[in-house]
């Protein structure tokens, strides 16, 4: 009997010792590709801003310090800050998650007024990747999934009374996304090292 049962704390021990380098890998996978779908927004940033944004001035790389009160004059929100090393994976993951989940609201909303949807669709379709990604990193790491507690802010569409106020929406929300995701990028390269 006790041999029976030493057997089987055996077995145990060596299924977990197995497991750890197994987990490590899909982890490490995962990060992968989290970071090509980071990438990937970034470059899908800059086709959508082309394809949207014909207004003169607001050019993806210019600084929009002349348009900053455009920001809370249409009630755009700052994302969560990512900048930090010294959070930890599952604050930068949530971070991460609640980010991508502001971003995706605020696109949907204002792809309703644009021209241009289909280059924004192809975002959005991304940004709902990498959320997924994410989560599953968060399953893989055993950190609980929260619900991304999203700021509740009101429709930006109804203030977009003119083409010019559209194109200024567009472009705020994706300097923001293309900030936001080079932090994610950065993020996500932080937690493959300690990984």
């Amino acid at each position: 009997m006790k041999f029976c049962l030493i057997l089987a704390v055996l077995r145990c021990c060596l299924t977990l010792v197995d497991a750890a380098p197994l987990q490590k890998q899909e982890m490490t996978r995962a990060v992968e590709r989290a970071t090509s779908l980071a990438k990937k927004i970034l470059s899908d940033v800059a086709a959508a801003h082309q394809a949207c944004v014909n207004t003169a001035g607001l050019a993806l790389s210019s600084e929009a310090g002349h348009l900053e009160y455009f920001l809370s004059d249409l009630g755009i929100p700052a994302p969560p800050v990512l900048k930090s090393e010294d959070l930890s994976m599952d604050v930068s993951l949530s971070r991460i998650v609640a980010g991508l989940d502001l971003h995706r609201d605020l696109l949907q909303d204002i792809r309703e007024r644009s021209s241009s949807t289909e280059e924004l669709s192809l975002l959005l379709a991304d940004i709902t990747d990498l959320s997924a990604q994410v989560h599953q990193m968060q399953q893989l790491a055993q950190i609980p999934s929260t619900v991304s507690q999203k700021a509740a802010f009101p429709a930006l569409s109804p203030r977009l009374s003119g083409d010019y106020q559209v194109q200024v929406a567009i472009h705020l929300s994706l300097q923001q996304l293309r900030s936001f995701t080079q932090d994610v990028f950065r993020s996500l390269r932080h937690i493959d090292a300690s990984n």
